[in-house]
């Protein structure tokens, strides 16, 4: 039997590159998924959390009292801002890398962007006073400086990109700043110790929530004046809010309950709870909308929370104080 030689030469070179064009390609190996980011507010740190192995893989100094977090709108940068560094650092959302520090903010506890891009707000906490600065895709500049009641707490700024709402946590008040002149529209009494702001229903009812009490207060503020319409009993010391991402839904944390409430946003009645200790605060939420993230504040944990069997799946240890949570990879805000 006669057996023929192997192939040598241009041929055989020929021969290999047509056999592995023949062979399945290789799949891709997928990146890495974006971490998460809890703010240590007593620490002036930043943990950067792996959502794979559920460990801390980093600590990131920041200015004093990091205490919220909030994309650019261009989504290449989350800032965290620091309330008593009077400063905000911007970090790459995917890698944690620090980007830039923007100095001379002064006591940004909360902040938040306008939807049309055009204003960036903050709430001074300790100084009783709301900044309003224009942006133009990459700086900030102070367009004007609103002294308002006690303890400025949260920020909601309408569809419109022309209201701002903001809670007087010590002086139980809510107002509304006008964004184009810079003024204040009105301000009506609160519950006690009001926080965080939703909008629902096209932002003609703002959802607050008050820490200082057990539930959420329902404001229609459609007309030229608002109108408490009711209150939501969702646990003690009410205070954050995340959306569902569905437009169905809200959560809201119920910080002394040790309790998350889910608040139907067509009927405003709690749907869902779900136990989560050591005082939950601020909240993100996956994006295929199973997994929800709470900081426990009084526990120095990020609790992991499985939206399908409603209940505690982990913790991961961080900083003290945790209070601001967020990652890239989220559900619709």
């Amino acid at each position: 039997m006669r057996f023929n030689a192997p192939p040598t030469g241009r041929f055989a070179a020929f021969f290999l590159a047509c056999a592995f064009q023949l062979l399945p390609a290789a799949a891709a190996t997928p990146p890495p998924p974006p971490p998460l980011f809890v703010l240590n507010s007593l620490d002036a740190t930043v943990s950067v959390v792996d959502p794979l192995t559920w460990t801390e893989k980093q600590r990131i100094p920041t200015g004093k009292e990091p205490h919220h977090i909030y994309m650019t709108p261009d989504e290449k940068s989350v800032i965290v801002a620091n309330s008593a560094g009077d400063s905000l650092t911007f970090l790459n959302p995917r890698t944690a890398e620090v980007q830039r520090v923007v100095y001379g903010i002064i006591d940004p506890y909360q902040l938040q962007f306008s939807r049309d891009m055009k204003w960036f707000v903050t709430a001074a906490n300790r100084l009783n006073h709301v900044d309003i600065y224009r942006w133009d895709g990459k700086d900030l500049k102070l367009a004007k400086r609103i002294t308002t009641g006690k303890t400025p707490s949260h920020i909601w700024i309408d569809a419109t990109s022309t209201i701002a709402y903001v809670t007087m946590q010590d002086s139980d008040e809510l107002i509304a700043v006008d964004l184009p002149t810079q003024t204040i529209k009105w301000r009506t009494a609160t519950g006690p110790m009001p926080a965080d702001i939703f909008g629902v229903h096209n932002d003609r009812t703002l959802l607050v929530g008050l820490t200082g009490s057990d539930g959420v207060q329902v404001f229609d503020v459609a007309g030229p004046q608002p109108k408490i319409v009711g209150k939501i009993p969702t646990g003690k010391g009410a205070h954050a809010f995340r959306s569902a991402g569905d437009g169905l839904s809200v959560f809201v944390s119920n910080r002394v309950a040790n309790t998350v409430s889910r608040i139907d946003l067509k009927t405003l009645q709690v749907i869902e709870s779900y136990a989560v200790p050591g005082g939950p605060d601020c909240m993100d939420l996956s994006a295929d909308g199973k997994t929800l993230y709470v900081t426990s504040r009084w526990a120095k944990k990020l609790s992991v929370i499985d939206l399908v069997s409603r209940k505690l799946v982990r913790q991961v240890n961080v900083g003290r104080s945790p209070h601001g949570v967020w990652t890239l990879d989220h559900a619709k805000r």
